[in-house]
């Protein structure tokens, strides 16, 4: 054994410094990856070759080892590091030659590049990255921070180290909108650090703030890292649970689980926006708490007021926290009581085919044993009594096709059960009110006749709802009934809506906001899956970005604005029409709002292109297509390349070799643990890319093939690989903030200021590691 070390150790350390020195060589690293694995294999089929790298194996012919399987222990269990005592047998590191190793790899490497990287099933949610990015790039060239900036220094500068404070809540603002690390740092570190440093901010305080800041996107929906984290989570909790099922004795991960073994990028968008949110306020609760320890050092700064009327402290909570809560508490109240609700009455025309038990109990004794284990004894009582139950009415009995009286009666069942305001038209009234509110709150001296109007016009809408609309009527003559109390509602909202755009705060926020709600809530929702979200997110950014560039020309952006208000008709006439028009007997309102939503499809289509226009015209689009262009290449290179150094790991056994470590250890709290840690450390000299690529499909059957919640574990890893963003020396975060930061600002001030803040993401770690309910509450709250 060379330097007393196992042939498999030494071919982990000529693969880790191979992929080490390619990284430091300065080339690029998404070639450097793949050339590394391509270096490493040369280098340990050479030695192999010449006989130097030696495996010790457990001699599997060996009586003690045939002794040890005989008292019941799994073979697979069976490893060097849990019984070191038994007989070993060397052997090379390649046992069939280095030779067929190269020629499997070969044929690994196609297959897995045609798996993952052109026509898998995980593609269709890689395509969100490229997606996300352009929406992220797009938005930071719209100059969006820069508003931000300046608008949210004039909410919270008034109060101690209300700078730094203002910086976390624009770089979480910014996580939701962009999500892209680089931009998010290099932007607030020019427009922000110098004023920080003008108004006696500690330097350290001020980069630290920044750097932490603006790595919230990797964290908070919609995130990069979590699409290339699910992408892989899914497939890896999938298998791993599959094998546990099988080691258990069970036929397949569903019967062994009781509910199938999946996990979705969407799902992780979910988990992963209470961390989010609570990083945040941890960062925050850190500036706030430094001003009060060291005013000197983050003074309360007084910023020019901007424009718009003096609003009076009762009015502003009057209109902007009591109205407001008023009207949504309402309406959830309401829905409590089912006067809101769904009027949804299709019926399935086949007969339920029964019920089945919480868990399934025709097993092996084998299985049944692993399941008792799992669930608990009381579970799989509760699941026999229920299958007993089910077999004494006759079994699971096969759908069957309703009669026409039967699916009448099921229909009128639903109907009597219905909500007498239906969830759609109580969605508008509630966002029409809060309009309304905000219009009246920021100018209380102006005329308020017309937003009167508007209420009335909701009010009216409510009234015509509960008495001339029924569960049963078609969309069509709804859509007549409201028409004249909605135009009421509307114009009253137009005048509102007027009075918010002159108020800076709102008219800043607004538009990324509802960018934002569009594409987070049509995932967290359930609506969609998050590849169309970002392409409606892309699209979003590139009529926004047009329109702020219109508005700075002194030019009218009614194109789109119209546009914008196309596509929400698209998807408004989508969810109430039946728009299957090829189908035979379609009614005359499901061809009028055909035509309608094509029209309102077409103009969106055209409002998208002449934004695209604009942008080209002026010098904008060409350069965010080209950085898009490069970053994806980038994250598509990387995969390609890691699948090529695992590729070599697997050849030589050091995949296994670190498997059998980790499944060593008895308790797997302590196999996250050190998976966790080691993720921290490496997170110093690798990139979250190269993390997720190269080492986590390694550990990744380990962690996933236990009993954790693969959410919790999933938004544990991104937490950490965050971190990998602020850890000296090779922070990423850290390297954008050198390049923009002004001379007197040096490299030492950033490593300091930084360090409360890597302390604060461990101890944000510690927290959700004792309370994991933060990461999964929502997406139990969420229906999927």
């Amino acid at each position: 054994m060379l330097f007393g070390l196992d042939g498999v150790e030494i071919g982990l350390l000529i693969v880790f410094f191979c992929l080490f020195g390619g990284i430091l060589s300065g080339f690029p690293v998404a070639f450097a990856i793949g050339g590394a694995g391509i270096i490493s294999f040369g280098i340990i089929a050479a030695l192999d070759s010449a006989g130097i790298l030696v495996h010790q194996a457990i001699d599997t012919s060996s009586q003690a080892y045939r002794d040890l399987l005989n008292s019941g222990i799994r073979p697979d269990k069976v490893s060097v590091f849990r019984y070191p005592d038994l007989p070993r047998l060397a052997e090379p590191v390649f046992a069939q030659g280095w030779e067929v190793a190269l020629d499997r790899n070969i044929s690994f490497i196609v297959n897995r590049m045609n798996e993952r990287v052109l026509a898998g099933a995980s593609i269709e949610t890689l395509l969100a990255v490229l997606m996300f990015v352009l929406m992220g790039i797009t938005l930071e060239r719209s100059k969006i921070a820069n508003d931000l900036l300046t608008t949210m220094a004039r909410v919270f500068g008034p109060l101690p180290g209300g700078l730094a404070v203002s910086i976390v809540v624009v770089g979480a603002f910014l996580a939701a909108s962009t999500g892209i690390v680089g931009a998010t740092v290099v932007t607030m570190g020019l427009l922000a650090l110098p004023t920080m440093l003008r108004n006696n901010y500690s330097p350290e305080l001020a980069t630290g703030v920044i750097a932490a800041s603006g790595t919230l996107g990797q964290i908070i929906p919609p995130s990069i890292v979590i699409v290339l984290l699910g992408t892989l989570a899914g497939d890896l909790y999938s298998t791993a649970q599959e094998t546990r099922a099988m080691e258990a004795g069970c036929s397949d991960a569903l019967t062994y689980l009781g509910e199938p073994a999946v996990v979705s990028v969407g799902t992780l968008f979910q988990a992963a926006l209470l961390p989010g949110i609570m990083l945040a306020l941890l960062y925050a609760t850190y500036a706030f708490g430094y001003a009060l320890l060291n005013p000197h050092k983050a003074p309360a700064v007084a910023m020019e007021q901007g424009t718009g009327e003096v609003i009076t402290r009762n009015e502003g909570l009057i209109w902007f926290l009591g109205v407001p809560a008023a009207i949504i508490g309402g309406a959830v109240l309401l829905s409590s009581f089912n006067v809101i609700g769904s009027q949804n009455i299709v019926v399935s025309t086949f007969s339920d085919a029964g019920e089945t038990a919480s868990l399934r109990t025709n097993v092996g004794a084998e299985c049944k044993a692993s399941m008792i284990d799992l669930h608990g004894q009381e579970a799989w009582d509760a699941a026999v009594a229920e299958q007993v139950a089910i077999n004494e009415a006759g079994g699971v009995t096969l759908a069957e096709r309703l009669t026409e009286e039967e699916i009448a009666a099921a229909v009128e069942a639903k109907t009597a059960a219905a909500a007498p305001i239906g969830t759609g038209i109580s969605v508008i009234m509630v966002l029409l009110g809060l309009v309304l509110a905000f219009g009246r709150g920021v100018a209380p001296s102006r005329d308020p006749k017309p937003l009167i109007l508007g209420a009335i016009g909701i009010l009216l809408i409510a009234l015509v709802d509960l008495v001339a609309i029924a569960p049963t009527t078609s969309p069509g003559v709804t859509v007549l009934w409201i028409a004249l109390p909605l135009l009421l509602a509307l114009w009253g909202s137009r005048e509102a809506a007027a009075r918010c755009a002159r108020n800076d705060l709102i008219r800043v926020v607004f538009p990324p906001l509802v960018l934002i709600v569009a594409v987070l809530g049509s995932i967290l929702g359930g609506i969609t899956n998050p590849t169309p979200a970002a392409a409606l997110g892309a699209g979003g950014a590139i009529m926004l970005a047009a329109y702020r560039k219109l508005q700075d020309e002194g030019k009218s952006g009614k194109i789109i604005i119209w546009s914008t208000f196309a596509v929400m008709l698209c998807i408004l006439v989508g969810m109430n029409f039946d728009l299957r028009v090829n189908q035979g007997g379609v009614s005359v309102e499901s061809w009028i709002a055909f035509f309608v939503a094509y029209g309102a499809y077409l103009y969106a289509l055209f409002g998208l292109l002449y934004g695209c226009w604009v942008l080209f015209r002026s010098g904008v689009l060409t350069p965010v297509v080209r950085e898009t262009a490069k970053v994806t290449s980038m994250v598509f290179t990387i995969l390609i390349g890691s699948q090529l150094l695992n590729l070599v790991v697997i050849s030589f056994g050091g995949e296994h070799y670190i498997q059998q470590f980790l499944k060593s250890f008895d308790n797997e709290m302590t196999v996250f643990l050190i998976v966790m840690l080691v993720l921290f450390f490496l997170g110093f000299v690798l990139d979250f890319l190269e993390i997720i690529y190269i080492v986590i499909p390694i550990v990744g059957p380990v962690i996933y093939g236990g009993s954790f919640d693969p959410k919790w574990v999933t938004i544990m890893v991104a937490v950490n690989l965050q971190t990998s963003f602020l850890t000296p020396p090779f922070g990423f975060a850290l390297f954008y903030l050198r390049g923009v930061a002004p001379k007197e600002v040096t490299t030492a001030h950033i490593y300091r200021g930084i360090v409360p803040f890597v302390l604060i993401q461990v101890v944000g770690i510690a927290i959700l590691w004792a309370f994991p309910s933060i990461v999964t509450i929502v997406p139990a709250l969420i229906p999927n």
